[in-house]
């Protein structure tokens, strides 16, 4: 930069010959006195060091010499006020570059540095050159930093010391030397300037090292070229790219001051690229614990891999943060799916293996397993090659033997099953666009809260979250929206899945699952599931309908509160035990279903909301809370809201306990069920033994266990009228199916009596 070109200032003071009359002796201010026909000063037409020259005699202890023309300072500009000197005769004088610092209205601005560094001629004829550098910042090399307040100066030199010295002096220089400054003043390096090449092929790594070190506060740039870096990179500057960088896919490239996804992508070229390579940088530092997809679309053509991305980090367990873009897929055979046959064999006794499988190298890590004896969502958590073995996410209900299974290997867009463990990532504000062509997260092996909130799964191909061991261990998924990618097809021709639980403590609040076969299918206890809406209907008349909540685990101690369920059910089995009959574990249990708003329409005769379905003999329910619920059934008739499912077995209703059903809400539903159940009976004719059946106002087909009070309504008479003031014996467990009970009396009796009822023990 140069004003004296860019904006035409006059810098250069006119020469002695053109006359001394703008030549001050004095500070160069309008008044004072000038060299023009002073007795100490004269021209010199021709001499041999300078041509023409002034000289000058000293006489007085500082002998100034100020050019009165204004010279403009002015912000980021900086003057280099030159002068060449040589004694003839005389003293020899000391000689310094000086001037008056002029503010707003001509006055002085006091307090200034105005002159520069002194110089002595060594002898007579000696030229000797002194220089000062003026500006309004206080940089390196400047010698009178004057700051904002001087607008102009009035420049020349002093002469110091003892008196009587002649002195000839060449005209004096004022020049802009800015562009000194000019690697300070730009806020960018340029990676050219530390040798960087730009071809592809030359590593240029040191390079951008050795900008990054000199940045001192500065951006870098990385101008119009291709730059391979061999090996792993950090930059502490922040960074533009305007030319690319070509990596190793293992190696990193840490931007500490420029981390977010744009970057990334400007840097690689490439969003699909920049988004891995952003993605494998939020794992190796602790500057940044968020990458910022800045509101940007990501275009991805394949799943990215986190292990392969990070070779050499099996696991990580600090919070993370992916978060604020759009991820989608683009159609490419990367997203295909990979299905395996084999056989292989299982035993209880190791319930989460599978042994001697057969062709167990084409068996990949999250791929899912189906086959007889197989529940829903079971996946491959490990492979060991050599032992030609497979350790499963779930046990197996099938019980031991050797049997053909298949393992279907989707693609997901984060995929972290190469993981060992990765603890506390959370992903936030991202919206997923699978396309029916890609699924969207596939957890790790192992692994504490994994986070999902604010986001949008867009119709995954498969699934949409998927555990494939304890990855998913207090899990929180709040406020995302689910979309199926078989909207327009049958319930029962559905088969994908939203998520899928094995471990514990996991928390789903206040989300949109839509036309999923299951929007989830949960192992492991105390989970949350709360405020969500799932509903799961179809365009078919009288239509099948699916359950949308699995609790495939007996003990579940999970609430099912506040939520919305439509067109969908709540099964709740236990197709993960590997040994599926009651032995000496819990049996159904520990779940409280209150305050959920259950609807469908348009459903097939034997709908119903609420299924048990064991897996083995022997079991029962022994705590189950199902109240304050309300259940429509719109454009048709529900029988009732429960069912066990005896397609395997069924429940043994001598051990039901602690069930609580009560204070639910039934519209269009043909037999409202309680637990208790109050049944009013009357009885018309004068009998010693009155037969009730409240069976089918018990849930679950329950048995009539336990009579909790028996109370006249109206009087008790016997045949002929007289009244009957004792109280009947009462038998429960009546008839061939036992949900009958008997009242005794010890005469004939008639009359109205309401009986409160239960199917189970409370202890």
């Amino acid at each position: 930069m140069n004003k004296a070109i860019t904006d035409g200032l006059l810098l250069m003071p006119p020469a002695f010959g053109a006359g001394l009359d703008v030549w001050s002796s004095e500070d160069g201010t309008p008044g004072q006195a000038s060299y023009q026909g002073a007795y100490n000063a004269a021209l010199v037409a021709a001499d041999q060091d300078f041509g023409p020259c002034l000289e000058l005699v000293k006489t007085t202890a500082t002998q100034k010499l100020r050019y009165m023309g204004e010279t403009p300072i002015l912000p980021g500009c900086y003057l280099r006020i030159t002068a060449r000197v040589k004694v003839i005769s005389g003293n020899l004088p000391g000689v310094r570059i000086a001037g008056w610092a002029g503010g707003a209205g001509g006055v002085h601005v006091e307090g200034l540095v105005e002159t520069g560094p002194e110089a002595v001629p060594g002898g007579y004829g000696e030229v000797v050159t002194v220089s000062a550098i003026v500006g309004t910042g206080a940089r390196g090399g400047v010698d009178m930093p004057w700051g904002l307040a001087p607008i102009y100066g009035h420049f020349g030199l002093d002469l110091t010391g003892a008196n009587g010295g002649v002195v000839r002096i060449e005209s004096i220089a004022i020049e802009d030397v800015t562009a000194a400054w000019l690697r300070e003043m730009v806020p960018f390096v340029d990676v050219r300037d530390f040798g960087a090449v730009g071809d592809g092929v030359t590593d240029d790594r040191a390079a951008f090292a050795a900008a990054d070190a000199a940045a001192a506060g500065r951006g870098i740039l990385v101008p119009e070229g291709s730059y391979y870096l061999s090996g792993n990179l950090s930059l502490n500057a922040p960074v533009r790219f305007v030319g690319t960088l070509v990596m190793p896919l293992a190696a990193r490239l840490l931007l500490l001051k420029s981390y977010d996804f744009p970057t990334y992508a400007a840097a690689f070229g490439d969003e699909d690229l920049g988004f891995r390579k952003a993605v494998q940088a939020l794992f190796y530092y602790t500057d940044h614990t968020v990458l910022n997809l800045k509101g940007r679309r990501v275009e991805l053509t394949a799943p990215v891999d986190l292990r392969a991305l990070l070779p050499d980090l099996g696991s990580f367990s600090n919070r993370r943060v992916i978060a604020n873009g759009q991820i989608n897929v683009i159609d490419g055979p990367g997203w295909a799916s990979a299905m395996v046959s084999s056989q292989a064999s299982y035993d209880i006794a190791l319930p989460d293996q599978l042994t001697a499988v057969a062709n167990i190298a084409s068996i990949p890590v999250g791929a899912r397993v189906a086959g007889t004896g197989v529940g829903r969502e079971v996946y491959v958590k490990a492979v060991n090659v050599v032992a030609g073995s497979l350790t499963l996410s779930q046990p197996l209900h099938g019980g031991s033997g050797s049997r053909s299974y298949s393992f279907t290997r989707d693609r997901y867009i984060l995929d972290l099953s190469g993981m060992e463990r990765l603890d506390r990532l959370n992903i936030a504000e991202v919206e997923f666009l699978c396309n029916g062509v890609a699924s969207a997260v596939m957890l790790p092996p192992e692994g504490d809260v994994f986070a999902m909130r604010d986001c949008w799964v867009m119709r995954p191909k498969d699934r949409a979250i998927t555990s494939i061991g304890r990855g998913c261990q207090g899990m929180l998924i709040d406020r995302c929206h689910f979309l199926s990618n078989e909207m327009s097809l049958r319930v029962q021709d559905r088969s994908t899945i939203a998520l899928n639980v094995n471990a514990n403590d996991v928390k789903i609040r206040e989300n949109r699952f839509v036309r999923f076969a299951h929007f989830m299918v949960a192992a492991g206890t105390g989970h949350l599931i709360l405020g969500n809406h799932w509903f799961q209907g179809d365009e078919e008349t009288q239509g099948l309908r699916s359950a949308g909540l699995v609790l495939a685990q007996t003990n579940v101690l999970t609430s099912v509160t506040g939520n919305y369920i439509d067109n969908a059910g709540l099964e709740w089995t236990n197709e993960y035990a590997p040994d599926p009959a009651f032995g000496t574990q819990y049996s159904f249990g520990g779940l409280t279903v209150t305050g959920n708003t259950f609807l469908c329409s348009d459903m097939a005769p034997g709908f119903r909301w609420i299924s048990v379905r064991p897996y083995g003999a022997g079991h029962f329910i022994h705590g189950l809370n199902l109240s304050g619920n309300v259940f429509k059934a719109a454009g048709g008739t529900v029988e009732r809201i429960e069912r066990v499912d005896t397609t395997v077995a069924d429940l043994d209703y001598s051990r039901m306990r602690n069930v609580v059903v009560e204070g639910n809400t039934f519209n269009g539903i043909s037999q409202f069920v309680s637990n208790p159940a109050t049944l009013e009976h009357d009885q018309a004719t004068a009998q010693t033994v009155w037969t009730l059946t409240p069976g089918a106002m018990l849930p679950f087909g329950g048995w009539a266990r336990n009579v909790e009070g028996v109370v006249a309504e109206g009087m008790i008479s016997g045949a002929t009228g007289a009244r009957i003031t004792e109280m009947p014996f009462v038998q429960v467990e009546q008839g061939a199916a036992k949900q009958q009970l008997q009242l005794n009396w010890s005469q004939a009796a008639k009359g109205r009596v309401q009986v409160k009822v239960r199917m189970d023990n409370l202890a």
